[in-house]
C-alpha cells in the first residue's frame, strides 16, 4: 500500500533488430537471448510478444548493402519500411517507434555524413528529416532520432509539420553519452565505426550540467519526450531532468546493462526476475516515465 513506484507493462518498450532477408533468426552472441530477425520472422515473433503483453517496440534496421551516404536509410521502399507497414497492418494497436540514425546504414558506421574525416552535423540534418518523414508516412507512430546531431529535433519537427504529421511525437535521444556500455549493441546493429569514435557528437560521461543544456535545446526545438542513455550509470541525470523539466522522460537500459545482468544470471549469480525488476524499478524511481529494455518481452507478464 505504501510502495511509491511500481512497474507497469505500459512503461516498457522492447527493441527489435530487423535484418534484411528472409527466414533469419540470428542469435546475437554478445546479448544472450536476443536476435536479429528478418521481416517474416519478426511478424511471427511479434504475435507472441503481443500475446505476452508487449505494447511498444522500437525498430533498428540492418540492410544487406551499406554505402558512405547511408542511402538505404532514406529509401521509401526499403525492407524496414515494408516491415513497418506489415506490422501496423497486422498489429494496429502496437506502438511502433522508429530509431532514426545512419550508423546502421553507412559503411563507415558513423551517425551521419563524413565531411573532412568527421561527421558533418549540418550536412546530415536534411537526411535525418527525410528519413523521419518516410517513416511517419509509412506507419511509424513515433520518431526517435538517436544520432545526437545539433538541431536534429528542429529539422524533424519542421519536416513532419510541413507534410501534415503535426501529431507525430518525437522522442529525442537528448542525453546520449559516449558510453562503453554500447559494446554489444554494435554487434547487434552491425554499426561499429570503421574509424575513430563518436565522442565528437555524443556526450562526455563526466558532464552533468551539459545534459540540462542539451535537454533545454531539444524542448525548444519541439521534442515531446526526452531520453537518457544509458540508464543505470546515469540515474543521477535522470533525477536532475525529472526535477528540472516538466516533460516525459525516457531511459534506455542499453545492451551492456542487459548483457551484464543476463550473463551473470546464466552463471547462477542472481535470480533473473528479481534483479531485472529491481534494476527497472530503480530507473523508474529516478524519474523515467518509460524504459527501453531488452528484458521487456521476458519480464512483462510478471508485472
Amino acid at each position: 500500500m505504501v510502495q511509491e513506484n511500481r512497474l507497469h507493462p505500459s512503461d516498457l518498450i522492447m527493441p527489435m533488430f530487423i535484418k534484411e532477408g528472409s527466414h533469419i533468426k540470428h542469435p546475437i552472441q554478445s546479448m544472450p537471448g536476443q536476435y536479429q530477425w528478418s521481416p517474416d520472422q519478426a511478424l511471427l515473433t511479434l504475435k507472441e510478444w503481443v500475446r505476452k503483453g508487449v505494447h511498444s517496440i522500437i525498430l533498428f534496421g540492418i540492410p544487406e548493402k551499406k554505402d558512405e551516404w547511408g542511402s538505404e536509410g532514406c529509401n521509401p521502399n526499403s525492407f524496414l519500411i515494408k516491415t513497418i507497414q506489415a506490422i501496423k497492418n497486422t498489429f494496429p494497436s502496437l506502438l511502433v517507434i522508429s530509431d532514426i540514425c545512419f550508423c546502421e546504414y553507412t559503411d563507415h558506421g558513423h551517425c551521419g555524413l563524413i565531411i573532412n574525416d568527421d561527421v558533418g552535423n549540418d550536412e546530415t540534418l536534411p537526411l535525418i528529416a527525410k528519413q523521419s518523414l518516410i517513416h511517419a508516412q509509412n506507419g511509424s507512430d513515433m520518431i526517435a532520432p538517436s544520432g545526437m546531431m545539433d538541431g536534429m529535433v528542429a529539422s524533424i519537427r519542421k519536416e513532419l509539420d510541413d507534410h501534415g504529421f503535426t501529431k507525430t511525437p518525437i522522442m529525442s535521444y537528448a542525453v546520449k553519452y559516449a558510453s562503453s556500455f554500447y559494446g554489444p549493441f554494435r554487434e547487434a546493429a552491425e554499426s561499429t565505426p570503421s574509424f575513430g569514435d563518436r565522442k565528437t557528437y555524443q556526450m562526455n560521461g563526466a558532464n552533468s550540467d551539459e545534459a540540462l543544456h542539451e535537454v533545454q535545446l531539444d524542448i525548444e526545438e519541439g521534442a515531446d519526450i526526452l531520453m537518457v542513455k544509458p540508464a543505470l550509470p546515469y540515474l543521477d541525470i535522470l533525477q536532475r531532468l525529472k526535477t528540472r523539466f516538466n516533460c516525459p522522460i525516457a531511459a534506455y537500459q542499453v545492451s551492456g546493462e542487459y548483457s551484464m545482468i543476463k550473463i551473470a544470471c546464466e552463471k547462477g549469480l542472481f535470480d533473473e526476475k528479481a534483479i531485472v525488476e529491481e534494476s527497472l524499478t530503480s530507473i523508474k524511481r529516478a524519474g523515467a516515465n518509460m524504459i527501453i529494455s531488452y528484458f521487456t518481452e521476458s519480464i512483462i507478464q510478471d508485472l
